[in-house]
């Protein structure tokens, strides 16, 4: 079984948005969990599937689970 990666910019590019703000959510503890690899960070891709899933919401009355929301 081969496990696929995906570095900072590669997530910020799936998700829209910066990699600064990948770097703010990681020092508040949001978002996916992430390896730091010899100085790099990255993300295993069902760890992202995952955090993703978990971001799905069919009201915005809904409660936010603890460690989610971008």
């Amino acid at each position: 079984m081969t496990v696929k990666h995906l570095n900072q910019q590669e997530l910020a590019e799936r998700w829209d948005c910066s990699a600064a703000s990948l770097e703010r959510w990681r020092c508040e503890g949001i978002g996916p969990v992430f390896m730091k690899l010899h100085g790099r960070v990255l993300y295993r891709i069902e760890d992202v599937e995952a955090y993703e899933a978990q971001c799905l919401r069919t009201s915005t009355s809904q409660p936010l689970t603890a460690g989610g929301a971008a």
